[in-house]
């Protein structure tokens, strides 16, 4: 059981994945076998699928279609879900076609669009532990007005915040100056090494993570099976890659950013936070789609 204290709040999208991996290479304007399975997604449902996988106390929030809202709650066991469904937008879905390590992902946000930091209630940040966001999605026509006014009342309770970015893509969209300040006032930022190149205008992973730091309290720049780039302080450490065979890519960087912060309500130590979420990311690859 977990202990007082070690709630865990996600905040962010939830998704219907079409997970789709070709036999061979694809063959343009004919058929390629494949193998394509529906399996619920999204960054954030995903994080609090493996928390609650872990035995972590967690709490997620989120909005699907009106007619999904019982089928999304059932897919997140361990997890109290607070789902809200939306009368006319329907689910999001995204077409993921994965070829070895690379995939490729074609995206309807639906009813994330309309996601809402207010739907994160005082309530619910009480005696929570950490909120935890997943960033591109939030920055949406209501959502983004309101992220630095959750993000101040989240530390206002005394709960720590922490951003996966989840798009290099849409972060060149929106602006990096725009993002930056959007997420302003969190604490732990969690980029892949796209995302951060991306963010600091830098290559070197070390000088990429340590510009960061200077933003954010504690940085988790992951690269794969290149494993992960603390920094802390003063502090610029590598942390090894976990073996794995790698099936599906898909949710690695949710399934870190879970053991992660299971580790991190327990300790507050980043390294260990870090090999944690290392060990639950490679579990993730050895399966078809992004949860456990």
């Amino acid at each position: 059981m977990p202990e007082a204290g070690q709630r865990i709040v996600c905040f962010g999208d939830l998704i219907d994945d079409v997970v789709a991996v070709p036999q061979g290479p694809i063959r343009d304007d004919t058929d390629t076998e494949a193998s394509i399975r529906i399996l619920p997604g999204g960054s954030a449902a995903n994080t609090a699928a493996w928390l609650g996988s872990l035995g972590a106390d967690v709490d997620f929030v989120g909005i699907v279609g009106s007619a999904d809202v019982a089928r999304h709650e059932a897919s997140l066991p361990g997890v109290r879900a607070h789902l809200r469904g939306h009368a006319t937008e329907p689910t999001g879905t995204i077409v993921v076609v994965v070829q070895g390590q690379s995939r490729t992902m074609l995206t309807q946000r639906g009813a994330n669009r309309t996601l809402d930091p207010a739907d994160v209630t005082d309530a619910l940040l009480a005696d929570a532990a950490v909120l935890h966001l997943t960033g591109h999605v939030l920055l949406n026509d209501v959502g983004s007005a309101g992220i630095g006014q959750l993000i101040a009342r989240a530390t206002a309770a005394g709960v720590t915040v922490s951003v996966d970015p989840g798009s290099a893509g849409f972060i060149a969209d929106y602006g990096v100056e725009a993002f930056l300040e959007a997420f302003a006032g969190a604490s732990i930022l969690l980029p892949s090494l796209e995302e951060g190149s991306l963010l600091t205008g830098l290559a070197a992973p070390e000088a990429i993570a340590a510009a960061l730091a200077e933003t954010f309290d504690v940085v988790a720049l992951t690269m794969g099976m290149d494993g992960v780039i603390m920094a802390f302080g003063e502090t610029v450490e590598h942390v090894v890659a976990s073996h794995a065979e790698v099936v599906d890519p898909t949710g690695a960087g949710d399934a870190f950013a879970a053991g992660f912060l299971a580790e991190w309500v327990r300790t507050n130590d980043p390294i260990a936070s870090a090999m944690c979420g290392v060990l639950v990311g490679a579990r993730a690859v050895e399966t078809i789609g992004g949860r456990p």
